[in-house]
């Protein structure tokens, strides 16, 4: 079995480099050494644009020609980066009878150093590699890892690395000073870097510095937008919030895709709605924030869609101020804009539709308090958070304040999810076409001329279903499902 190499890192500032080639794989090889800030010495017989610029900024040296043993002279490091596999296995010879480290581009047995697939933040640095047998594994987990870790951590090194003889001083004991770096680390301090709340982040530091015994952690609620479904559309910060969550207050209509993504070992509490009403109380949830953050844990409340949205994550977050419980907002992909793009419907056109609304009518009693007449103009979008109770008052209501009977529609169940169904036609029908269909909660509304373009501009999942025929309303209609 091959021996591991063995990791380092190299310290390069004010160090010459050698690299040998001026194309592209230079190019890469000479910006990571200047950002170490290294002295790169290129030899090529010509070099690309980019590399010729930076020689012309005195930023790099040049040696023109071909490669020749003294080209190693006065070097640390050797790279051969040419596409001449001779004279990369020249470079590589060269440099092993003077003891130099060399790595050859895409050539592991030639090359005595590899350069590994680097996660940067700053003063924190990760290095995968994989021995340069298998590249695309280190690239692929340095892509994970990118995702995993937020700029804070790198505002973290740096605030430890100035701090490190003051907490050597202040916890002599390895064990006293490893206890301090993980309340540090699982209390609010990485949440204050990322909110870019620098002159906080610095008072909580010194505060805890300063404190004899260290205090238990303080927990925290995270409001988290899950999105409509899909688990591609999550952001990064939702993943990494959800990866270092204790507790996850989620609702019914999160989906298991999106669930899955989460910490292992966080518990899970749903506290969704049902088709029969609330099965957790807006109170109850308010009550299980509070309990799980006074007890010091990362909370996640997870919610469909964008918490901001028909999501009363206003209503969450002046509870958590009032109680004094440390908050942060992560946005979700709202369903109108993941479903009309599911459903390739654009929410805006030049030439069908200059305004959106967003309008949530789940009853009777949400209906009365909507501007009707607003919502009947032309050339304008309307987005409907109302699964698919009270179509019958919607259509009557809009058809009343002037909206054309013909304007289009398209109900879209289950956006963004692999059993997305999409049914389209016109205001005179909507009630009637989703009965046809049963469509089913969790389902979008999207009314107005833009909604005509589904038919032709669908992507995703089967094409649209069309308006029932003439003769349905005859047929004894099933009872519509009420709205989650």
């Amino acid at each position: 079995m091959t021996a591991p190499l063995f990791p380092l890192f190299a310290d390069l500032r004010n160090r010459a480099v050698r690299v040998v080639g001026g194309g592209a794989v230079a190019e890469r090889k000479v910006e990571a050494l200047l950002r170490a800030g290294a002295l790169p010495r290129v030899g090529a017989p010509v070099l690309s644009a980019r590399l010729q610029a930076w020689h012309d900024q005195g930023r790099i040296e040049w040696q023109a020609g071909e490669f020749g043993e003294d080209w190693l002279d006065g070097v640390w490091l050797v790279i051969a980066a040419t596409d001449d596999a001779t004279v990369n296995r020249s470079v590589a010879t060269a440099a092993e009878a003077r003891r130099l480290l060399v790595n050859v581009v895409d050539d592991a047995e030639l090359s005595s150093f590899q350069v590994p697939a680097v996660v940067d933040r700053g003063a924190l640095q990760i290095a995968i590699s994989s021995g340069g047998g298998a590249p695309m594994l280190a690239r692929h987990l340095r892509k994970r890892l990118e995702i995993q870790l937020d700029d804070a951590w790198g505002e973290l090194a740096a605030l430890f690395a100035r701090q490190r003889e003051r907490i050597r001083a202040r916890f002599p004991d390895p064990g006293q000073r490893r206890r301090f770096f993980e309340q540090l680390l699982a209390g609010p301090l990485p949440r204050l870097f990322r909110q870019r709340q620098q002159a906080q982040a610095e008072d909580l530091f010194e505060t805890s510095l300063r404190q004899t015994a260290t205090a238990p952690a303080q927990g925290s609620v995270t409001l988290v937008g899950a999105g409509p479904g899909d688990p591609g559309l999550i952001t990064l910060n939702a993943l990494r919030a959800m990866n270092e969550a204790d507790v996850i207050l989620h609702d019914r209509l999160v989906s298991d895709d999106v669930l899955q993504l989460s910490r292992r070992d966080a518990v899970r509490i749903e506290v969704g709605k049902s088709a029969q009403g609330h099965s957790v109380r807006q109170e109850q949830i308010h009550t299980l924030m509070l309990e799980h953050a006074r007890a010091g844990k990362r909370v996640v409340r997870l919610k469909g869609g964008d918490p901001f949205v028909f999501g009363r994550g206003g209503e969450e977050l002046e509870f958590l101020r009032a109680h004094g419980i440390p908050y942060e907002v992560v946005p979700g992909v709202t369903a109108a804009l993941a479903c009309a793009a599911y459903a390739g419907i654009p929410l805006t056109h030049r030439d069908h539709a200059q305004s959106l609304r967003l309008v949530t009518a789940h009853c009777k009693d949400s209906q009365d308090t909507l501007d009707w007449a607003a919502l009947a103009q032309e050339r304008q979008t309307l987005a409907v958070y109302m699964g698919v109770a009270g179509l019958d008052n919607f259509r009557a209501r809009l058809l009343q304040a002037g909206r054309a009977p013909q304007t289009p529609f398209a109900l879209i169940e289950n956006g963004s999810r692999a059993n997305q169904r999409v049914v389209t036609g016109t205001l005179a029908d909507l009630p009637d076409t989703a009965r046809c269909h049963q469509v089913r909660s969790p389902a979008l509304l999207i009314l107005g001329e833009v909604a005509a373009l589904a038919g032709t501009l669908h992507w995703f999942g089967a094409a649209p279903l069309h308006a029932a025929p003439p003769h349905s309303a005859n047929l004894q209609a099933p009872t519509l499902p009420q709205a989650a």
